[in-house]
């Protein structure tokens, strides 16, 4: 009888880790810690989120913020009249009329949305403290533009 020899070569690389894995990991993790930042200032990130979005662009239904928060419009609306209730934003008629309400950013929303954006530029820069400058704009636009195509609205 023969025997063969045989090396032993472990066991078998594991395969990469799949991009949408890693995004998914990292957004876990960035949402944990951005969550514990934001609540010390009393506000939640759903919010952070409402009150960035009013910043880009003012006049903006709690059914828009709604969509872009990725939650149920009764949710936003809780949100919307919790931020409304603490002076943080204010909510006037649509221009095209109905029961419509805009929201937009009041100067103690934009205080409050300042100290927030500085607790995220915290996170940040610990999460990028290994990246060059030159990957961070990769980043940026590569990111960009894998949302963009993934968006509902997008041509199929």
């Amino acid at each position: 009888m023969t025997h063969r020899r045989t090396t032993d070569a472990g066991p078998p690389a594991a395969p990469p880790a799949r991009l949408s894995y890693l995004v998914y990991r990292l957004e876990r993790r960035l949402r944990a810690r951005l969550d514990e930042a934001l609540a010390r200032h009393g506000v939640t990130t759903t919010e952070y989120m409402a009150l960035s979005e009013l910043r880009m662009g003012d006049g903006v239904s709690s059914a828009e913020l709604a969509r872009i928060a990725f939650v149920t419009p009764q949710a936003m609306n809780l949100v919307v009249r919790n931020l409304e209730q603490r002076g943080l934003i204010r909510r006037d008629p649509h221009p095209d009329g109905g029961r419509v309400l805009c929201a937009r950013l009041t100067r103690k929303g934009l205080s409050a949305l300042r100290r927030c954006d500085g607790l995220l530029d915290g996170i940040e820069e610990v999460m990028l403290a290994e990246v060059d400058d030159t990957t961070r704009k990769t980043l940026v636009e590569g990111l960009t533009v894998c949302a963009r195509a993934l968006r509902p609205d997008a041509p199929s």
